[in-house]
């Protein structure tokens, strides 16, 4: 399965424009392919000071010299293992050297491999969480002081809409993303007197190019049929959630917060 070209075109239409996000410092985790690299390419877009988190650094190097290239505007980047908590401390305080102050901070990071429950092991339980869900935690631990003091500042974390429906063969999943909407709640809460607010977007089946090598090797007939449980007949693709964060991170939503927000295409 190809991406037809005419969804291309629709979703590479100018995005919106948000003087209020230019010149902001934004650190985004797991941005060198995927969703991670069409938020770090709109955020550098929009003027931002851009530093990303990337497990392989070769995507990283490249991710950032093709999006320098495109925007004008190079991000930095750290190659890190994000279960390692230290590692990811320390890969932001070195990207805060570059940036500045981070203002926002997108936990986009995770991994939705699966694996039938009969393999699943304690040890495989627990590192799936490091993946998918503690690191977020961990890197809103480390950026909330500078966001206090620069008077506020937005987290946007990545949730999912799989364990709204129950997917299976990725419990282990499902259970890390579904967490996910309840810590937002809980910081939002906790961390609104500081005037930084937290929302989550849990997205639909997004399109990236792991994805589609991934459902053309085992279920190519999941295109068609997942269109049918979509309002909207077209496969959501990675901008469509990069503007969503937009959105989430600027000003114009500067009371929206302790919210999670489907991007889904509608699925029924």
């Amino acid at each position: 399965m190809t991406i037809h070209p005419e969804l291309v075109e629709k979703v590479h239409v100018e995005a919106a424009k948000y003087p209020s996000l230019k010149g902001k410092g934004v650190l985004i985790t797991g941005g060198g392919s995927g969703i991670g690299a069409s938020l770090v390419e709109h955020f550098c877009a929009q003027g931002c000071r851009v530093g990303f988190i990337e497990l392989n650094a070769n995507v990283a190097d490249e991710t950032a010299e093709a999006i320098g290239k495109k925007t004008g505007n190079k991000p930095f980047y750290r190659a890190v293992d994000l279960r390692d908590i230290d590692a990811l401390k320390a890969g932001i305080a070195a990207l805060r050297s570059e940036i500045g102050p981070i203002r926002i901070l997108v936990n986009n990071a995770g991994n939705d491999d699966r694996r039938p429950i009969e393999e699943v092991t304690p040890e495989y339980w627990d590192e799936r969480f490091q993946t998918n869900l503690r690191h977020q935690f961990f890197a809103v631990q480390a950026v909330v002081p500078e966001m206090a003091e620069a008077g506020g500042g937005a987290i946007i974390n990545m949730g999912s809409i799989s364990w709204m429906r129950g997917a299976a063969g990725l419990i282990f999943y499902t259970t890390a993303k579904s967490a996910v909407m309840g810590m937002t709640k809980s910081l939002a809460r906790e961390l609104g007197e500081r005037n930084i607010r937290v929302n989550s977007i849990a997205p639909g089946w997004v399109l990236t190019e792991r994805q589609v090598e991934r459902a053309k090797r085992i279920y190519q007939g999941k295109f068609s049929e997942y269109l049918e449980v979509q309002c909207l007949k077209e496969h959501l693709l990675p901008p469509d959630i990069a503007r969503m964060a937009l959105f989430l991170a600027a000003d114009d939503s500067r009371l929206i917060t302790a919210q999670t927000f489907i991007v889904d295409g509608g699925v029924v």
